[in-house]
């Protein structure tokens, strides 16, 4: 049992490490927060290099998380409404 919650302990650690969610993020001196559009977005980071729907676990379409690149990391970015729902930088 030990080694169970060792394990899964160590896993989230490294989960946590990996990937940071924001309420916003800076593009130079301008910043973006949850809460602004999709337009905004674009006219901040350009036009991302992948787009993907989210579905809930029924397969009804929720959402869509764009994918930007900004320097050595990945920006990911969930579109909700035509507004930004999330902020995520991946390492």
């Amino acid at each position: 049992m030990r080694i169970a919650t060792a394990t899964m302990f160590a896993f989230t650690l490294i989960a946590a490490a990996s990937a940071q969610a924001a309420e916003s993020y800076a593009f130079g001196n301008r910043v973006l927060t949850v809460g602004d559009t999709a337009g905004k977005l674009v006219e901040l980071a350009g036009s991302p290099v992948h787009k993907e729907p989210v579905e809930n676990k029924f397969g009804a379409h929720e959402a869509e998380r764009w994918e930007f690149r900004r320097d050595d990391k990945t920006l990911l970015v969930t579109i909700r409404d035509g507004k930004v729902y999330q902020i995520d930088e991946v390492y």
